[in-house]
């Protein structure tokens, strides 16, 4: 079982890559933001809950992205791994995904961290917000200030998994095809 965190900054291309890494591999891609449209947009208990915190203006507890989490790995019992994205962002995300996948006697085989520079992030969600209808795509400022957000809160995720061999960097820039085939040849690798 391939359990993988396809990871790196907003706009390295991890949903691209995701989608066919899932079909490659047979893998149930993860990700966070779909986990929270669908327990809204569904009403579900952790929904609810999860939507009185961002009424308030307050960060959905950890808890209950786990439990979003729970609920999509518990529905698909017939997965043969998974690819987590845009999740774990904290090392206390990463320990509750460890947690929670030792429970079901797996753990992370891999975090692959697409590694692209600040200014082809900006370059690739500018041109992104020509179509995404998101305000915060056409603002280069906004973009710059999420890449710092990134450096500073979540990229410290990637020493959590070195610590233990599982962290690798995948250089992100090039052909979308052949970022593709530098993931598949590490992943291979193993």
């Amino acid at each position: 079982m391939v359990n993988l965190i396809l990871f790196g900054p907003p706009g390295s291309g991890k949903g691209t890559q995701a989608e066919k890494l899932v079909a490659k591999y047979n893998l149930l891609h993860i990700s966070t933001g779909d986990l929270f449209r669908y327990e809204l947009g569904n009403n579900t208990p952790l929904g609810i809950l999860a939507r009185s915190y961002m009424e308030k203006g307050q960060l959905v507890p950890d808890e209950v992205t786990v439990g979003m989490l729970r609920n999509k790995v518990e529905a698909h019992p017939e997965a043969q791994g998974y690819i987590f994205d845009g999740f774990p962002r904290t090392i206390p995300q990463a320990q509750a995904l460890d947690a929670l996948l030792a429970e079901r006697g797996q753990h992370i085989t891999q975090l692959l961290m697409l590694d692209v520079p600040e200014d082809e992030i900006v370059r690739r969600i500018l041109e992104r917000g020509k179509t995404s209808g998101r305000a915060d795509d056409n603002d280069e400022a906004i973009i710059r200030s999420r890449y710092e957000v990134y450096l500073k809160e979540t990229s410290p995720v990637f020493d959590f998994y070195a610590a233990s061999g599982k962290s690798l960097k995948i250089p992100g820039v090039g052909a979308i095809e052949e970022i593709f085939e530098r993931l598949c040849a590490a992943i291979d690798g193993q």
